[in-house]
Order: C-alpha cells, then sequence, then structure tokens
C-alpha cells in the first residue's frame, strides 16, 4: 500500500512539474512575465491522498466545486499538514454555487469563484461577515453560446460592480472576473471569449478605480495556452496533474 502511494506521489508531482513547465512556456511565447499566471489546481472528485500529493510537490492553490465535499477533504488535509504549509493552502470554490450551500463556502474558501448574480453577492457578504471573515470573489461573465452560467451581459455585471464599489458588501473582495469559453474546437471562439472578458476588465478598472480587480481566471486543459495569450492570470487545470478523476 505506501509503494502505491509512493508512486502515485511520484505520478502527481511529474505531472505538476509538466503542466507549469507548460504555463511557463505560454507565457514565455506570449511576451508574458515568468510567473504571471496561476496554477488553479482542480482537485474535484479526487481524494484528499491526491491533494496531499500535490501540497508535498509545492502546490497550494486548489479548485473545488462540491461544497459538502470541499469541507470534508479539506478539514482532513489541514490536519494533516503543518502550520507553514496551512498559511500557503488556498481554496476556491469553482462552480455555481447554491444560496443553500453558501455558508459553507464561506466557512471553507478562500475565494468563491464563478459568482454570477448581485443576490449571490449578498448572501456571501451576509455569511462572511458573520464569521468575521473576507471572502474574495471573482464575478462569472457568461461569454460563450453554449453556457448559461455567469452574468448575462456587462450592463447587469458593471450595476454588481458598482454595488461593491460603493461598499454595500465590506466583507466581499472582488479580486477580477472569470469566465468558461465555450466548449468547441474552433479557436476564434474560443479566443473572442477571452478577448470579450478581458477588454471588459480593462474597461471596469476604468469604471471602478476603487477595486483592485486584477484578475482574469480563464482557460483550463483544453484551452489554457490561448487563454494565457489572452492575458489570463489563473488557469484551472485538474485531470493534467491528477489523471482521471474517479465520479462518485
Amino acid at each position: 500500500m505506501e509503494d502505491n502511494q509512493v508512486q502515485v506521489n511520484n505520478q502527481i508531482k511529474e505531472r505538476l512539474e509538466k503542466v507549469l513547465l507548460d504555463i511557463k512556456n505560454a507565457e514565455l511565447s506570449s511576451g508574458r512575465k515568468e510567473g504571471s499566471v496561476k496554477l488553479v489546481a482542480v482537485s474535484k472528485f479526487n481524494p484528499a491522498e491526491s491533494v496531499l500529493s500535490a501540497v508535498k510537490a509545492g502546490q497550494f492553490l486548489f479548485g473545488e466545486n462540491r461544497v459538502q465535499e470541499a469541507v470534508s477533504k479539506f478539514t482532513e488535509i489541514r490536519e494533516k499538514i503543518g502550520s507553514r504549509e496551512n498559511q500557503k493552502l488556498k481554496l476556491q470554490i469553482i462552480g455555481k454555487l447554491q444560496s443553500n450551500k453558501v455558508k459553507k463556502a464561506c466557512m471553507i474558501s478562500d475565494t468563491i469563484a464563478s459568482v454570477d448574480s448581485l443576490q449571490l453577492i449578498k448572501e456571501i457578504n451576509r455569511h462572511a461577515e458573520s464569521l468575521n471573515k473576507k471572502i474574495e470573489i471573482l464575478l462569472e461573465l457568461h461569454t460563450g453560446e453554449d453556457t448559461k452560467s455567469g452574468f448575462g451581459n456587462e450592463k447587469v455585471l458593471f450595476e454588481a460592480l458598482e454595488y461593491l464599489s460603493n461598499n454595500n458588501a465590506p466583507n466581499v473582495l472582488p479580486s477580477g472576473l472569470m469566465t468558461m469559453a465555450p466548449f468547441t474546437s474552433d479557436e476564434k471562439i474560443i479566443r473572442n471569449s477571452f478577448v470579450t472578458l478581458r477588454k471588459t476588465l480593462e474597461k471596469a478598472k476604468i469604471e471602478f478605480p476603487n477595486l483592485k480587480l486584477t484578475e482574469l481566471s480563464m482557460g483550463m486543459s483544453s484551452d489554457y495556452k490561448i487563454a494565457i495569450e489572452e492575458g489570463s492570470t489563473q488557469v484551472r487545470i485538474g485531470t493534467a496533474i491528477f489523471g482521471e478523476r474517479i465520479y462518485t
């Protein structure tokens, strides 16, 4: 059993190193500064042992989309790692968040990505306030025809940003925008999705200068190189690090 875990540890370490090298090469080929793109290791559907293997290999930023799974998994992980590693460990809740899961999401995470409504912002602030905690968020913009997630257009997104800019949700810290490109092999459509998000962020920075909007979270395993070319600061990659997921 120990030999098998050592093998798993080595596999995850090797995959992680390859992904980081690919990101570095994509940065350099795009004329980007090395280290300008963060890796969010998407650990959903993977056991705590796999996440611990990634932590041992130096990865500390993870993404989960099932809140209950994240609570169980990351509570266990934090109990098994040292205080220095605990300080570095960061968790994003990615994917659509239901209102009845907001409290637990606020308890377990540092960032809630995919925020898609003003009502959700209000819910996050309410629970974060009760926990005496500040929660970073990424606001999701709908940029693809085959997905309905995110704010439907720039107008409603900017209404939410104006609400935040006026300090109506003091326990919520907007750090940028995110999107998911359409699931297609057409590079032009994918690139257009990322360009739309980048231009929206540029406009938002001018419109709301008091907000620290620095993050562009876009790009996954199949399209992260295009995303980096278009300015992504965070890419979300799972299978390339952890292998095929075990769905339960």
